[in-house]
């Protein structure tokens, strides 16, 4: 894309370097860097909902705030060999970590409000019981404790030990049944609803044209090669075009759709599997304020990995509350506030086989669907009381969740597959990118939009690289190979974010 001096929009005149599909923590992610990077671009963003952050990144629709692999065992796993392998809870660590800096100069620049508002100091444990689990538990720990990443982390068996990291696990519990816990002290808590909205908020301070109640109904390419929208106004019915040299389609689940209108060939042979879910949500002082934690469990067999069962503290507007879950379903939607005939209207003939094999090959994942949604609400609470035996119902509601589409593509071999994670997909010359899939999402997303800006701006990233080390001091390094820069920039970050206490 070349560099664009153009002034910014007016409301007569529709033409933006860039626009913004979707109020979410993407978009508003990559609009605020772009921002920064570029102040004479024009940018738009439009929201079908009338506030930004309302999908995905609500924190009581966000699964899990705050995904550094400190102890989400799913990004864990062991190996054929029998060791543990720190692949992805590596990788993924990078990314939060480039996440905190962002966030650090955010607050340092004043686009971000205090600190308190989006996030918070949460110690992140995993727990598990049983004679296999513990021991798999504790490889874990010698295997992430040789890390510098991971170099803080705890590890007991002792009940009255695990007592004092998070009593509601142990109170009730049988003495005799082998546990076994893994804590690390430097894990957040992070109100994604609060950031997305803080950030729209200074995109639209700052010049950009921020518009909530509009939905883009389709995306083509004009004959000059700008990007048309079809932009649809919600409350007056006004339909009006939008044209862009760049667009960015952060959709959530609604990306799948946009994207295929725009006829990009990389879109093709991708389909979204959504799923649903329910979570409990505790209140009640008496309980949430005795739990200061987020703790992970071990997934059940054939649940995906966003059904792992966690207990976690969560502070969403400055109240703390508990919630405990989640209790996976299905619903067609691609969207919270999308429509039952999201998924057979994504269908098309290049994705329709690789769907069906991902079917074929995905029956244990339906049988663990089906049993899910007629799990009855006295199951749910047996298994809360799983990680909480003293659990009683009174303390707890069931709220439902947002929704999360996994991607379905084709691999190498070209048979279709279900990919739990994110996919960037951006057309060949750049001029386009959407995002797909859920986990860890949210929590990376500054390093995928930073992976965004190398794909799609290839001739402006090196004249901006050393801004973007400015942002992010680590950007172009691995903290893992450098534990002189990791106690530097995790020093920085404590401060900036006030996490040190």
């Amino acid at each position: 894309m070349a560099t664009s001096t153009s002034t910014r929009s007016t409301s007569a005149d529709k033409r933006f370097d860039v626009i913004l599909i979707g109020g979410g923590i993407m978009s508003t992610t990559l609009g605020s860097i772009l921002q920064e990077l570029e102040p004479n671009w024009s940018i738009a963003l439009y929201e079908t909902l009338d506030q930004s952050g309302q999908e995905s990144s609500d924190p009581w629709n966000n699964a899990g705030t705050g995904h550094a692999a400190l102890c989400e065992l799913n990004y864990t796993p062991r190996d054929a060999d029998g060791s543990i392998s720190l692949t992805k809870a590596r990788g993924i660590n990078e990314q939060y970590q480039v996440s905190r800096q962002l966030w650090s100069h955010w607050v340092e620049s004043g686009t971000l409000g205090s600190p308190r508002t989006f996030i918070n100091a949460l110690p992140h444990i995993s727990f598990v019981w049983g004679e296999d689990n513990a021991r798999y538990l504790k490889d874990r720990y010698e295997a992430m404790k040789a890390e510098p990443l991971f170099s803080d982390i705890e590890h007991t068996e002792d009940l009255d030990e695990i007592a004092s990291w998070a009593p509601l696990l142990a109170e009730g519990r049988d003495p005799q049944q082998r546990v076994a816990a893994s804590k690390i002290d430097s894990g957040t808590d992070v109100d994604f609803g609060s950031l997305t909205r803080q950030l729209a908020n200074h995109l639209n301070e700052a010049g950009a044209e921020v518009r909530y109640g509009h939905e883009v109904t389709s995306i083509s390419r004009g004959s000059d090669g700008r990007w048309q929208l079809k932009v649809r106004n919600s409350a007056s019915g006004e339909k009006f075009t939008a044209t862009a040299r760049f667009v960015f389609v952060g959709a959530g689940g609604g990306a799948l759709s946009l994207l295929q209108s725009s006829g990009i060939p990389e879109i093709k042979g991708f389909g979204g599997f959504p799923v649903s879910g329910k979570f409990l949500r505790s209140t009640d002082s008496a309980v949430a304020d005795r739990h200061h934690a987020k703790v992970y469990g071990l997934a059940s067999v054939g649940a995906p990995p966003m059904s792992v069962p966690h207990l976690d503290t969560r502070f969403v507007e400055g109240r703390r509350t508990l919630m405990f879950g989640p209790y996976a379903g299905f619903s067609t939607n691609f969207l919270k506030n999308g429509s039952i005939t999201d998924l057979p209207f994504s269908v098309r003939p290049h994705n329709l086989l690789p769907m069906m094999q991902v079917g074929a090959a995905n029956t244990d994942l339906v049988t663990y669907l089906v049993k899910e949604v007629s799990k009855s609400a006295k199951k749910k609470i047996e298994t809360l009381r799983d990680f909480y035996p003293e659990a009683e119902t009174d303390s707890w509601e069931l709220i439902t969740a947002g929704q999360r589409v996994q991607v379905m593509k084709k691999n190498g071999q070209g048979k279709g597959v279900l990919q739990f994670g994110t996919e960037l997909v951006a057309g060949a010359d750049g001029t386009i990118a959407g995002l797909l899939g859920a986990s860890p999402g949210a929590s990376t997303a500054p390093s995928i939009m930073l992976k965004l800006l190398e794909r799609c701006f290839p001739a402006q990233v090196e004249s901006w690289k050393p801004r973007l080390q400015d942002m992010v001091p680590s950007y172009g390094r691995l903290l893992s190979e450098d534990p002189a820069l990791l106690s530097e920039v995790t020093a920085a970050t404590n401060r900036s974010l006030q996490l040190e206490n």
